[in-house]
């Protein structure tokens, strides 16, 4: 089923867990893409260059199919998969978050780490402001000077957010507009093309803001 909204965190947002000695420092980011999930594993290695792990799991996209667990050394399963296991059990999206593990010398076998990742991600999720965000999609409008009072009557009527216009021998308006109404638009479009305005909408691949 195709997403009309979505779950993800406003701001960075860190926790801390600590068991035996051990301790696991944890940071969690909204992002929208793997170039800016690399960019804060990166910042974080680079910071904590002495701690032995770097674990970590990131959801992208309204629809969540894009994910990732990493043990970073960690037995298999025991750090990644806790650590997206509290980011799908928040229901979010567009998120990372990384813990990082200082070894206290005492071994705490899987059952243990797989405790101490999972609380460790908790405490930063917890101290998340969560966001409900709508699913948005890319369209540009190509009218005639003409028509620009009838575009502009669907542009607030939908609810468009516009972030580019241009103006050369045409107009062309670039912007976003609910993944929900999007259908409702193209129709209402339509309709003004057949009242001899001419608007041709130009749909993109949807994407989230």
């Amino acid at each position: 089923m195709q997403a009309f909204s979505y779950r993800t965190i406003q701001q960075p947002t860190q926790g801390v867990y600590k068991e035996k000695g051990s301790k696991f420092l944890a940071f969690a980011y909204p992002v929208s893409s793997e170039a800016a999930i690399k960019e804060h594993l990166e910042a974080l290695r680079k910071e904590y260059f002495d701690a032995r792990h770097h674990c970590y799991a990131w959801m992208l996209g309204p629809d969540k199919q894009r994910f990732r667990a990493a043990d970073d050394g960690e037995p298999n399963h025991s750090a990644g998969d806790p650590i997206l296991g509290q980011i799908r059990s928040r229901d979010l999206t567009d998120v990372l978050v990384v813990v990082v593990r200082y070894f206290g010398g005492i071994k705490l076998g899987v059952g243990g780490l797989i405790s101490a990742y999972k609380l460790a991600a908790e405490d930063a999720l917890l101290h998340a402001v969560v966001d409900t965000r709508e699913v948005r999609k890319e369209v540009t409008l190509r009218y005639d000077y003409s028509a620009t009072p009838e575009v502009m009557r669907v542009i607030k009527e939908f609810d468009v957010a516009i972030t580019a216009q241009e103006y050369t021998d045409g107009c062309v308006l670039q912007g976003t507009v609910a993944l929900q109404t999007h259908p409702a638009l193209v129709e209402k479009v339509a309709l003004l093309g057949a009242l001899s305005v001419r608007v041709v909408l130009l749909p993109d691949a949807p994407a989230s803001v």
